[in-house]
């Protein structure tokens, strides 16, 4: 007699490409707990400093912004302390490249872990995007301390806008998570996209608000600037710590339709490209 057998996870292949995982996600969230401890340990493990690296990078890109843009170049900072403006921009920035970075290289990165155990594949993205939460967190308190030590100098005004300001997080984390879930799936085949990659983010970066502001854009080119969805909100987020500068509404629907859009066209790439990604890898 065959004893009948009660299995608890039942593994198939995605047949179609809705057929994505999220309840699964959502049953291996203590897994992400394990992949954020992990990324973040894996930075500071054997060093003298630790997490306090975090801050040095910044710090350090700022000083430089400042030497080379503000002093020397003397490009405007629409009166903004340039520390602060320069911080402004470089926070949001390292956030958006660490997670898309991070996303693109999922398949690639997690090839040997993925070859040898199942779980929802989902998992191992979001981890990032939680864990350079975390960087970020470290990061806005220096932030905050410059934007308070200046706002007491009357040099800055902090605006109620700066309650918006996990939205904001939220679009860019978005935007940087879709981008790279469509970056990490086309690399399964298209090994070659990958070498772009570096050119991509230089372009993007001073295509985007951070070393100069929006202001200073010629009038002609100010409707390009706008295309890119990171620009606003790099333009709310300064407005919002310094009172200086401007936004636009538009530019911030932009921006929030774009990040629907493309973490939509992400996910199912990703969901899809899981299938097989063994084989190509």
């Amino acid at each position: 007699m065959v004893k009948e057998q009660n299995w608890t996870k039942i593994i198939t292949a995605k047949k179609s490409w809705w057929d994505v995982d999220l309840k699964g996600v959502f049953e291996y969230r203590d897994l992400i707990g394990v992949f954020v401890k992990r990324d973040i340990v894996s930075i500071y493990k054997q060093t003298v400093l630790g997490p306090v690296w975090f801050l040095f990078g910044p710090l350090f890109t700022v000083f430089t912004y400042t030497f080379a843009f503000s002093t020397i170049a003397q490009i405007p900072t629409d009166g903004i302390p340039a520390p602060v403006f320069y911080l402004a921009g470089t926070t949001l920035w390292n956030y958006f490249q660490s997670c898309f970075n991070g996303v693109s290289s999922t398949f690639r990165g997690n090839a040997n872990i993925f070859g040898k155990v199942y779980f929802p594949r989902l998992v191992t993205p979001i981890s990032m995007m939680i864990s350079n939460l975390m960087k970020l967190g470290i990061q806005l308190v220096v932030f905050i301390l410059f934007c308070i030590y200046y706002s007491f100098q009357g040099k800055v005004d902090v605006s109620l806008n700066v309650l918006f300001f996990p939205v904001v997080i939220i679009v860019l984390g978005g935007i940087a998570m879709g981008l790279g879930l469509i970056v990490s799936s086309v690399t399964t085949k298209y090994r070659d996209v990958s070498q772009l990659l570096g050119v991509f983010m230089m372009l993007l970066m001073y295509a985007s608000p951070i070393i100069y502001p929006s202001s200073s854009v010629p009038e002609m080119l100010k409707p390009y600037l706008m295309y890119n969805p990171i620009s606003p909100l790099i333009d709310f987020f300064r407005f919002s710590f310094t009172g200086a500068g401007g936004y636009s509404i538009y530019g911030l629907l932009y921006s929030f339709c774009f990040a629907i859009v493309v973490l939509f066209f992400g996910v199912l790439l990703f969901s899809r490209a899981e299938k097989d990604f063994m084989d190509t890898v």
